[in-house]
C-alpha cells in the first residue's frame, strides 16, 4: 500500500452520550504527491474494540446463538429481533479474548474452553472507528431458549442452539444480518470438519466420526 502522509488539523466533539461523534478536520498527501485541500469527515465512535464469538459444541455438533433487540434496524422498519454470535464491547484494560469468555458468559451462559481467532476488521471505515475482533469458541452447549443479559443494560437475550448445518444455513437462506454473524458463519461453513474433529480429539484423544 502507498504510504502517504496526513495531518489532522482539528477535532471537535458534535455529541456525546453513550456513543459519540467527532469531526475531523484532514489533510493529506494526493497520490499524485501533491498536498491535497483540507476537507472535513464526521466519525461515529461506538467503541475503539468489539469482540464476537461464534459458540461451538463439537460433541453435539451444535452452534450457540443469541437473540436480542436492535435499535438499528427498528429505525429502517425492519424487524429489529436479530439473531447472531455473542458480541459485546471490549472493556478498559480487557484484552478481545477476555471480553469474548465474559461475553458468552453474560450473553449465552457459556464458558469457554478454547478460543481461535477467525478474523479482525473495521466494521465501516469510512465513518466509524469500530473495530471487530471475531473468534469461534469451543464450549458445551446450554439449554435452548434459556434467557440471559445484563439487566442494568436492559438486555434481555434469548438463547439459541443449532445443529451446525442448520446454522450454516442461515448463511444460504438470507437470515443474517450482520457482518459480524455472517463472516463468522461464513468462516465456519468452511472450517467446520476441520475444526470439529481437531476439537474432539483435544477432548477425548482420538476423533468421533
Amino acid at each position: 500500500m502507498t504510504d502517504k502522509k496526513f495531518e489532522i488539523l482539528n477535532r471537535e466533539t458534535l455529541f456525546q452520550g453513550y456513543f459519540r461523534v467527532d469531526r475531523y478536520h484532514i489533510q493529506h498527501e494526493r497520490f499524485n504527491g501533491e498536498w491535497g485541500q483540507p476537507y472535513t469527515r464526521e466519525v461515529f465512535h461506538r467503541s475503539r474494540q468489539v469482540t464476537g464469538v461464534l459458540l461451538f459444541d463439537p460433541q453435539r455438533d451444535k452452534v450457540v446463538m443469541v437473540e436480542q433487540f436492535r435499535a438499528g434496524t427498528l429505525v429502517l422498519g425492519e424487524h429489529p429481533w436479530l439473531m447472531e454470535i455473542v458480541l459485546g464491547l471490549v472493556d478498559a484494560n480487557e484484552s478481545p479474548e477476555q471480553a469474548g469468555r465474559r461475553e458468552a458468559l453474560e450473553e449465552a451462559g457459556c464458558t469457554i474452553a478454547e478460543l481461535q481467532p477467525i478474523a479482525n476488521y473495521y466494521s465501516s471505515p469510512g465513518g466509524t472507528s469500530e473495530h471487530i475482533s471475531l473468534f469461534v469458541g469451543r464450549t458445551t452447549a446450554p439449554a435452548d431458549g434459556s434467557i440471559h443479559g445484563i439487566e442494568s443494560e436492559n438486555e434481555d437475550i434469548k438463547v439459541h442452539v443449532l445443529d451446525a448445518a442448520r446454522a450454516i444455513g442461515l448463511i444460504y437462506g438470507n437470515k443474517i444480518r450482520d457482518s459480524q454473524t455472517l463472516v463468522a458463519l461464513q468462516w465456519f461453513a468452511m472450517h467446520h470438519t476441520e475444526l470439529r474433529s481437531r476439537w474432539l480429539v483435544s477432548d477425548v484423544g482420538t476423533p468421533i466420526i
